[in-house]
């Protein structure tokens, strides 16, 4: 019998909690309804949300990119059961007091080799800053896919670029040594880093001019 646990994370879009699934340590991810939202079109939201981060966890997974092994799907309770890692959010391991910046910068080279993998499978995250990274000691995993793109136009490559950027400067007063880092592992891994490193630059010129 399934075994509900305690809420690990609740946000504007979801709540994730652990449980026990068929004897197996899982996570149970839902999005619950909102209100604010049209009835149908919230439900079509919540539900090709769910359908999109199925199908990119699996496929990701297939590429040999590290993302939580899917165990099970209610489309009718808009919710998704995932194998629980262990390990924390990358967010802990960066930053102010977070461990020598050597040690940081080695976890952000691993995270560029890991969005390189991801990005020359032809698949894009969508929501990538490094909360959405679990680290065990060992390997990054890839969480949450949900607004992620199969087969992205560059554009969407150059946002989740974007997007460690940002995050990194939030993090970290030595965010251009991980940035750094983290654009050697990227480069590494994808041969097309050139162009969606490129087409990021041009979207951080086009916020900070708008």
């Amino acid at each position: 019998m399934d075994r509900p646990g305690r809420i690990l994370a609740e946000g504007a879009e979801a709540r994730v909690s652990e449980e026990e699934f068929l004897g197996v340590p899982a996570v149970r991810k839902v999005r619950p309804e909102k209100a604010y939202r049209p009835g149908d079109l919230d439900r079509r939201l919540r539900l090709e949300r769910i359908r999109t981060e199925v199908r990119l966890l699996r496929e990701a997974r297939r590429a040999g990119v590290a993302t939580p092994l899917v165990l099970d799907v209610d489309e009718d309770a808009f919710s998704l059961v995932l194998e629980r890692l262990p390990g924390r959010p990358l967010t802990e391991f960066l930053g102010p007091g977070a461990g020598p910046l050597p040690k940081q910068e080695g976890l952000c080279r691993q995270w560029g080799a890991l969005l390189g993998r991801l990005h020359a499978s032809r698949i894009s995250h969508g929501d990538l800053t490094a909360s959405n990274v679990l680290w065990d000691g060992e390997r990054l995993t890839l969480l949450d896919l949900s607004l992620g793109s199969r087969d992205p136009e560059v554009e969407e490559l150059g946002i989740d670029l974007h997007l460690v950027e940002e995050d990194l400067n939030t993090l970290s007063a030595e965010a251009p040594r991980l940035l750094e880092a983290f654009r050697s592992g990227y480069e590494a891994t994808f041969p097309g880093a050139p162009e969606s490193q490129a087409r990021a630059q041009e979207i951080r010129g086009r916020i900070r001019y708008a």
